[in-house]
């Protein structure tokens, strides 16, 4: 692959619904391009796209750096890498459905990322195609900003090619190629309309044009096109074009469109270009031969082979041997790169994903990539013994590979949790160390992290004596329990010397100990004051030993006779989701034992609901929000505080434990 100046560049992430055709898609654009034989039919088997991939094409002394993203929202990571390295969207939309939730958060994001967008219409070979409603629809939604290009020519199997009501010709698709044709006479009744649809969307994008167009002046060819790319560029205008990506009609025209309208990096309001390489790894991969390949977008400067870089994160250096494009996860070695491009370094040992690479170790660092957060957690066990360091190595590749996903040792229940965004995202993950890394794991749910407390006060007498033949045991505490606000608070008020100053440390580390382990579950104790204030002692048989078992002894007996309880950990939400589920949603939450604190419009329709609730109640929230909003809905989600458990539940949580 050759050279490619900045202006010859243009970077399109590719969006969507899953099954709407992304994958198929970068088939058709590969087969146009004659770098495959074929293009997978509707009814061939096409594997779920989980992971973001790279497929650079030339066209017309162009480099397209097309990068396919995943349709599912389990693996929306791979959606937000993709974003930080590309400058224009294709959002591929189904003909044949109304409006999908995909659509709706591609369409979101590319606002959040002010990233100008074409929408594909694709699947209009197919008899349930309606180009007219996704056309209604999606004007509902984002008024004169959507401005139709294309009028479909022929339904169904009939669907042979479209009419450029830009600039006013027919295009039909012969098996090979796209060839210019006379309009039908018996569609141009249907051009004015959709034509003036467009010019709307022009008109609006231009003051002078706006006037133009209310005082019924034509625009000019080159008025239009002008009006086109400074509205597509500032996300005024959403350009929409049909075809059929597993018919190949439609590429074509496609191709043309993104050096005609999509920016380069030099369209970019802040760019300046000072000749020092800069760079962002928004994507690693971890190889089984190459071993770990880091993909960066070029901000600035220009890069060759054997270059040494400094990783201004970590704030070490870094060593560029080789320079490669990658397609379908093939290298392809280049000499060198310049701003705008997109390539990949192997072998660079302290990179991870979000870094900032650079040739001036005083340069400023890239933005930084906001990953999702977890949306679900689930424990992951091993299926045969002694493979834990197999998974603690697995998961920390996979996780390298997939920053959205999340790694958390809990202590208390003694559980590795992976967490992520849905069950198929970690359900991949299960799959992968099982493929990569030949170590089979069970998932299970997280165990609750109760504790446990007191609520009365206690007054108890541990006492050890053994006597055994030679040195006995001697241990002698008076203690009081009693609650308080900390998490645990040790005092003594011996007077007289009824114990020792020597053993007192060793009542307290007894004590300390036992909180490990409460009397009603087992469970972590807190929030508890232990008075250690009289007791007695043997001058040959006393030891610190069994003043630590005389302090065990007084904690059981100080516990049972203190009211114990069992504290449940208490979780803050804050959900994001359309207004017409507000009532669902609460409804749902009151369900789960929680309280609304609040709500709040954010705008377009969304509200945020601010809640708690306890964590048993939340740990398969996700995937029921989810089904809740039809995938609309999301939420974030931390520990607030403990809370006792009410006495029925905590009764059948003590009952399945000894069970």
């Amino acid at each position: 692959m050759k050279f490619y100046e900045s202006s010859k560049i243009r970077n399109i992430v590719i969006l969507g619904h899953g099954g709407s055709g992304k994958t198929n898609l970068t088939e058709a654009i590969l087969y146009t391009n004659k770098l495959t034989n074929r293009i997978s039919k509707p009814n061939d088997k096409i594997n779920m796209t989980t992971s973001l991939n790279l497929i650079p094409v030339e066209w017309n002394n162009y480099k397209y750096n097309f990068i396919d993203t995943p349709g599912y929202f389990d693996f929306y990571g791979e959606v937000v890498s993709a974003m930080k390295a590309t400058s224009g969207a294709i959002i591929v939309v189904d003909a044949t459905t109304d409006i999908e939730v995909g659509t709706d958060k591609a369409l979101e994001i590319t606002d959040e990322n002010n990233t100008p967008r074409f929408i594909f219409v694709n699947k209009i070979d197919s008899e349930k195609a309606d180009y007219d409603k996704v056309l209604e629809q999606l004007r509902e939604r984002y008024g004169k900003k959507i401005a139709p290009f294309h009028i479909p020519m022929g339904t169904d199997n009939e669907f042979r090619g479209f009419i450029n009501v830009v600039d006013l010709f027919a295009r039909e698709y012969n098996g090979s190629e796209c060839i210019t044709v006379d309009i039908p006479e018996d569609m141009k009744e249907q051009i004015q309309p959709i034509r003036e649809m467009l010019l709307e969307s022009v008109a609006e994008s231009d003051e002078e044009l706006l006037d133009k167009y209310f005082s019924g002046e034509e625009f000019t060819s080159e008025e239009i096109h002008k009006g086109l790319k400074k509205g597509i560029i500032s996300g005024d205008i959403i350009p929409v074009i049909c075809g059929s990506t597993c018919k190949n009609i439609g590429i074509h025209t496609l191709l043309d469109m993104i050096s005609q309208y999509m920016p380069s990096i030099e369209d970019n309001s802040g760019y300046r270009d000072d000749n020092s390489f800069s760079g962002l790894v928004f994507k690693t991969f971890v190889d089984p031969f190459i071993g770990k390949i880091s993909l960066v977008k070029i901000n600035k400067g220009r890069i060759k082979s054997d270059t040494d870089i400094y990783n201004l994160n970590r704030n070490c250096k870094e060593r560029v041997s080789h320079i490669y494009t990658m397609r379908n996860n093939q290298s392809i070695e280049i000499d060198k790169a310049e701003a705008g491009d997109i390539v990949a370094f192997t072998k660079l040992t302290e990179t991870q994903t979000g870094d900032t690479l650079s040739i001036n170790n005083s340069d400023e660092l890239s933005e930084e990539i906001k990953f999702p957060k977890p949306q679900i957690y689930l424990a992951i066990e091993a299926v045969n013994k002694g493979e834990e360091e197999k998974i603690s190595i697995g998961l920390s590749k996979i996780i390298e590979e997939d920053p959205s996903l999340e790694l958390v040792r809990n202590i208390e229940t003694k559980q590795i949790l992976v967490g992520g965004q849905g069950e198929i995202q970690i359900n991949y993950v299960k799959e992968k160390l099982k493929e990569k890394f030949g170590v089979e794991v069970r998932l299970e749910d997280p165990k609750v992290p109760y504790r446990e407390t007191i609520k009365a006060k206690s007054d108890v007498q541990g006492k050890h004596k053994k006597q055994s033949g030679g040195h006995g045991q001697y241990g002698d505490v008076k203690m009081i329990f009693e609650p308080c606000d900390e998490e645990f608070i040790f005092e003594e008020k011996i007077f007289g010397g009824s114990v020792p100053k020597q053993y007192i440390p060793a009542v307290e580390k007894g004590i300390k100990e036992c909180l490990e382990s409460g009397v009603l579950g087992g469970f972590r104790v807190t929030n508890i004051k232990a008075t250690l204030y009289d007791g007695s002692y043997h001058d040959v048989d006393s030891s610190e030993m069994a003043f630590k078992i005389a302090a065990s002894i007084a904690f059981k007996k100080g516990m049972e006779m203190s009211k114990p309880v069992l504290l449940e950990p208490i979780m803050k939400l804050r959900i994001v989701v359309p207004e017409e589920y507000m009532g669902d949603v609460i409804g749902d939450i009151n369900k789960r034992r929680g309280r609304i604190l609040g709500m709040e419009p954010i705008g377009k329709g969304k509200q945020v609901i601010y809640a708690q609730a306890p964590q048993a109640e939340t740990f398969k929230y996700a995937i029921d929000l989810r089904s809740m909003t039809q995938a609309k809905g999301y939420f974030d989600i931390e520990f607030e505080r403990y809370e006792e458990v009410p006495a029925n539940l905590s009764n059948k949580i003590l009952a399945t434990l000894k069970k």
